[in-house]
C-alpha cells in the first residue's frame, strides 16, 4: 500500500516545480500542483480525461467557455482534449491531480 499525507507532500515538494508526480500506473497517475497568486497557469490540453481536487486555496477555473470559483473541497472534471487553466488565483492553490488513464509524459 502506499500512502500520501498531502499537507506534508505540499510543504516538501521539490522547489522551482509546479507538478509533483505521486504515483503513476498504466490505469491513472496522480500528484501535486501548485500556483501562486498572480502566476499563469500556462497548461495545454491533455490527451486524458482528469479530476481536480482542490487541496486548500482560491482561484477560478475555466473549462472550455466556463468559469467556475473554487476552493477547498472543490472537484472538477475535465474531459481529455478540453483547454482548461486556473486563474485569479487569490491564495496559494494547492491541489491534487488525478489522470486516467496515466498522464502521457512530455518531450522536452
Amino acid at each position: 500500500m502506499e500512502n500520501f499525507e498531502l499537507p506534508r507532500l505540499f510543504a516538501d515538494r521539490p522547489a522551482g516545480h509546479n507538478y509533483f508526480e505521486l504515483i503513476r500506473v498504466p490505469a491513472m497517475s496522480a500528484g501535486l500542483y501548485v500556483l501562486q497568486p498572480g502566476e499563469p497557469d500556462s497548461q495545454a490540453p491533455h490527451r486524458e480525461d482528469e479530476i481536480y481536487y482542490v487541496v486548500g486555496g482560491r482561484a477560478t477555473i475555466r473549462v472550455g467557455t466556463e468559469d467556475r470559483p473554487v476552493a477547498a473541497g472543490t472537484a472538477v472534471f475535465v474531459p481529455a482534449g478540453v483547454e482548461h487553466h486556473f486563474h485569479s488565483i487569490s491564495a496559494e492553490l494547492q491541489v491534487l491531480v488525478i489522470f486516467a488513464p496515466a498522464e502521457t509524459p512530455t518531450v522536452s
